[in-house]
């Protein structure tokens, strides 16, 4: 379990020696010292170019390209070794990248049970009752590839919600959804992530997850 993340003077490479400019200088995040708590939503409000998704890598530990430390309840996440790494993502840490990273050969229902074998976290009903939450149930069968931008940003939370975790980190999980769709995928998010009293992280540059009694960050 983990119950705090801190971003301790935070920094990505490409920013160093513009400390005193923007973004950094304006930045609610860099080069400061920030802890993030379970249980929390925090929206992260950032223009594009300012760093959100290298933040959510630096996080997920999938990039390491950062001056300053990520600590997991105190632990400099450079000091977790592999075999470390692959438990926190299965029990701790879920992420949904910008890009989604989808099979688009394989079909809705696969893409996500594939994430759900490692984990055991739902049956495959419970997946498909999510994806009819999201009202793409009728698209369970079809390929990855053939969905709208829209529907396969619904496809990737499903599949990212599907383990258990402490922290989840959604960078711009709605940006091609409409109001009546980006409301049912922050209703389930947090469903899911209050009944693990777990964290919500969201990003987004313009239209953004409607997270209740969330904080707002500027990047």
């Amino acid at each position: 379990m983990i119950e705090t993340i801190t971003l301790d003077n935070l920094l990505p490479e490409v920013f160093a020696g513009a400390e005193n400019q923007p973004p950094v200088s304006t930045s609610g995040v860099w080069m400061r010292q920030l802890e993030l708590r379970r249980g929390r939503r925090v929206l992260v409000a950032a223009e594009s170019g300012t760093g959100k998704s290298s933040m959510c890598s630096y996080i997920y530990g999938a990039r390491s390209d950062y001056r300053g430390r990520i600590l997991f309840d105190g632990t400099d996440i450079r000091t977790l070794t592999p075999a470390r790494w692959c438990e926190l993502r299965r029990r701790s840490l879920a992420w949904l990248p910008q890009e989604m990273r989808l099979f688009p050969e394989l079909s809705v229902i696969d893409n996500i049970l594939i994430k759900n074998r490692l984990t055991d976290r739902y049956s495959e009903p419970e997946l498909r009752a999510m994806l009819a939450r999201l009202e793409i149930d009728n698209k369970a069968s079809s390929l990855a590839g053939h969905l709208s931008v829209g529907q396969q940003q619904r496809v990737a939370l499903v599949r990212a919600l599907a383990q258990p975790f402490d922290f989840i980190i959604l960078d711009e999980p709605v940006s091609h959804l409409d109001a009546r769709n980006n409301a049912a995928c922050a209703a389930l998010v947090q469903e899911v992530a209050s009944a693990q009293g777990a964290a919500i992280i969201a990003t987004s540059v313009g239209n953004h997850l409607q997270l209740s009694n969330s904080m707002t960050i500027s990047l």
